[in-house]
């Protein structure tokens, strides 16, 4: 019988994920391998190791811990699993996803404290020194390096020497940043960092993962409030018999292995962070030629996801701007800030300038369609 089934093109995605996927990714997919299997558990071992490379860091100083979800499964298991019994949970928030950290830990019975900023305002290292000066309750601190609420660049590296210097853990929300944007983990104290499989790494949904450091990792035992999101159980696990303690997600993590070699091939974090700036700087030249005003100044925006003002234009309507678009094969993302009418560009994924060029096109065309003269 044949199984072919004729599919169109897929749309390209310009999100913070998940996102487009190389060919190869996808066919890395097409085969059901058995979870126990020794060359499953082979390949378990290798993207772990891998991801210890990419970080840059020690297998002796630092380990890897999968688990299936998304990434907030495993924000969710560091959270809940490493603050200790009776200790207390700082949150740097900017943004919609530091706000969700904090969320997480009310929901579980965690204390939380938050320092909230502005949007477009990075945490300021001096205000966390004070509050773990003045607060001896806090036992760790949590933040997001890439906000994608805006786009915005965190100081992590500032933040984790004032953790450090003050003998507290350093949660690292690393999700749409890992793989492309620098971070020493060792110099910036980073005891636990999350990311995902389906962000800058160009893998598909279905797992994230944390970067432990050993001795923090190990001072978790016991701690979980979470029998599934169980972090320090989860790697015990992967450490005894290199299994998963439930359903792996096999096919995601096939295709996350074949990403990791083509992020290999395509220079590492230094030559993927090279595209997407270029992709960047591509968008960012088009939408000002549209007339787009970006929500962020160019000294703290990230090249991962941009978001830009709504054209003041009565015929503009988001939902509106956002269909035409699709139905032209290119899907963007919705604002997500408190107080501003923004919407949010990603330039990560399998995309390119000329995708990025024909995504501006395509743009200038709909804003015709709808009767507004420019982005402004």
């Amino acid at each position: 019988m044949d199984e072919t089934i004729s599919q169109p093109r897929d749309r390209l995605l310009f999100t913070p994920g998940p996102l487009t996927t190389s060919l190869s990714v996808k066919q890395a997919m097409l085969r059901d391998p058995g979870s126990r299997d020794a060359g499953f558990i082979a390949l378990v071992a290798s993207i772990r190791a891998r991801l210890l490379d990419l970080a840059g860091v020690s297998p002796s100083e630092f380990t890897t811990v999968l688990i299936p979800g998304s990434g907030t499964y495993s924000i969710e298991a560091v959270i809940t699993t490493a603050v200790p019994p009776g200790g207390c949970l700082l949150v740097l928030a900017n943004g919609a996803y530091g706000e969700r950290i904090a969320r997480i830990a009310e929901v579980a019975g965690i204390p939380t404290t938050v320092i909230r900023t502005a949007e477009d305002v990075t945490p300021d290292p001096t205000e966390v020194a004070r509050t773990l000066a003045g607060d001896p309750s806090v036992t760790n601190v949590a933040v997001v390096q890439c906000e994608t609420t805006t786009g915005i660049l965190n100081p992590v590296e500032a933040i984790g020497g004032v953790v450090r210097e003050h003998g507290r853990r350093f949660i690292v929300d690393a999700m749409s940043s890992f793989g492309v944007v620098p971070l020493d983990l060792e110099a910036a104290g980073v005891d636990f960092l999350v990311s995902s499989a389906n962000k800058c790494i160009e893998g598909v949904p279905g797992f994230a993962f944390t970067i432990a450091r050993r001795s923090s990792l190990l001072a978790t035992e016991g701690q979980a409030r979470s029998l599934s999101l169980d972090l320090f159980a989860q790697w015990k696990g992967l450490e005894n018999d290199g299994q998963f303690r439930f359903t792996p997600p096999t096919h995601a993590l096939l295709a996350f292995h074949q990403a990791l070699t083509e992020l290999a091939g395509e220079g590492g974090v230094s030559g993927r962070a090279a595209r997407y700036a270029a992709n960047h700087r591509a968008l960012l030249e088009g939408m000002r030629s549209l007339g787009f005003r970006a929500y962020l100044p160019p000294e703290k925006q990230s090249c991962i996801i941009t978001s830009f003002h709504y054209p003041a234009h009565p015929s503009f309507a988001f939902e509106d701007f956002y269909r035409r678009l699709s139905d032209k094969g290119l899907v963007i993302y919705p604002g997500k800030l408190s107080q501003v009418n923004c919407f949010r560009i990603g330039t990560i994924g399998r995309i390119f300038e000329d995708d990025v060029r024909a995504l501006i096109k395509a743009i200038g065309e709909t804003l015709a369609d709808m009767g507004c003269p420019n982005g402004a």
